[in-house]
């Protein structure tokens, strides 16, 4: 098997991992290779082209918004633990793939210098310990930031046993770093992965990556500032609740600095101790997306979402507008007065229209919809919620309304 076909099934394999782009389950079939059982994909990859061989590439968002094609491999598909869940569990038959460094460094170099792609994420099984594996990824990012002079994006993984050193190593070279904890304490992650540590194996490595931004200069990484952090959770396989998610969440956003967690809805693989548990529904993970960033840049904290009786979100309806409906609906906000802190509670309005809102009233009231749409918030959204100049604000009513205006 040549190299690129060895990337493509790597490239296929990977698609389980998130950074910027979702990545759910797949099913490629490379070379005339069936690659499936891997997880399924919600957002679909671009199929590229590259001297004859079929790489599945992502369209990776960025910071200033836009998209940036990434390529998403692993060094091998091997892996020496029994995770329940996992696609890649040792005895699970399926046609493994390995790279060695220097094809892996080679073969992205040349296909970042055509073009083809802009950033790298890099993951890899676990083999023979996870400072041995570790010193593998070290070693590919290594060959490409110093033989290749590659200054792209790069997101390195960390694995479960890494060391401090090795965690230091992998932020300077990289952009991001991140590690799976998979579920949100000790007790589920022994359902999904009995075989590894919670609190030494996964989020330890958490834990030095904020030592080291908190203690350390990063005058001696590879582009002057340290690699940002981000995890990992499934979601729906070992009982968890949302409650427990967020909570997890939010303290790793909070006393660790981890900038993104991202969430896996479960979804069975055959030939696995889990094959025959049910798929979680896609909704959920939606719902905890849109409750993290809430906890991360609206300033909400975990107890204002609301919750059932077994600590779950509700599916039909975005956690803010759950706020808003119980908070706001009967005690609006009054924009012309409101602090940014209340204004980011309001459906509708994010940072970038409170900050819109606080600048705009120290010119002139806000008194109708209209101000609102020009600042790119969605007015619909808000009205229900809040007052202008003490006012609920007219709402123009559907088309097609069932019933007549009351004069």
């Amino acid at each position: 098997m040549d190299t690129l076909q060895k990337l493509a099934l790597s490239a296929a394999a990977a698609c389980f991992e998130q950074d910027a782009a979702s990545s759910p389950m797949v099913s490629w079939k490379i070379a005339n290779v069936p690659v499936t059982g891997v997880k399924t994909a919600r957002v679909q990859p671009q199929a590229v082209t590259y001297q004859g061989h079929e790489i599945p590439i992502y369209r990776a968002a960025l910071p200033g918004g836009g998209r940036s094609p990434l390529l998403k491999a692993m060094l091998t598909t091997a892996c020496e633990r029994h995770c329940r869940y996992c696609s890649f569990r040792a005895g699970r038959d399926f046609r493994r793939v390995t790279l060695l460094v220097d094809e892996m460094a080679r073969v992205y170099s040349e296909a970042f210098s055509q073009g083809i792609v802009q950033g790298l994420f890099l993951s890899t099984g676990l083999f023979g310990g996870g400072a041995n594996t570790q010193n593998k990824l070290l070693d590919c990012a290594e060959m490409l930031r110093k033989e290749h002079r590659y200054r792209g994006y790069l997101h390195l993984k960390l694995m479960p046993g890494s060391e401090f050193g090795q965690v230091q190593r992998a932020m300077e070279m990289a952009d991001r770093v991140s590690i799976n904890l998979e579920a949100p304490n000790p007790e589920r992650l022994g359902q999904l992965a009995p075989e590894k540590q919670f609190v030494d194996e996964l989020l330890e490595p958490l834990r030095w990556a904020a030592q080291i931004r908190r203690e350390q200069s990063p005058e001696h990484a590879f582009k002057g500032r340290w690699a940002s952090t981000s995890t990992q959770f499934v979601v729906g396989a070992a009982g968890e609740s949302d409650l427990e998610l967020l909570g997890t969440t939010e303290n790793l956003f909070k006393q660790l600095g981890v900038r993104r967690t991202y969430f896996e809805a479960f979804s069975p693989v055959p030939r696995t101790p889990f094959e025959s548990l049910p798929a979680e529904d896609p909704t959920r993970q939606q719902r905890l997306y849109e409750a993290s960033y809430l906890l991360r840049d609206y300033g909400f904290d975990l107890e204002d979402l609301s919750y059932n009786a077994a600590g779950h979100l509700p599916l039909n309806m975005d956690p803010k507008r759950g706020y808003a409906e119980q908070h706001l609906a009967h005690a609006p906000v009054e924009l012309n007065l409101a602090e940014r802190e209340q204004l980011l509670k309001v459906p509708g309005i994010g940072p970038t229209g409170s900050e819109r809102i606080l600048q705009t009233r120290s010119e002139h009231c806000l008194v109708d919809l209209n101000q609102l749409r020009r600042m790119g918030i969605v007015a619909e959204r808000a009205a229900p919620y809040i007052l202008l100049n003490g006012r609920s604000p007219a709402r123009q009513l559907p088309l097609f309304s069932m019933k007549p205006p009351i004069s």
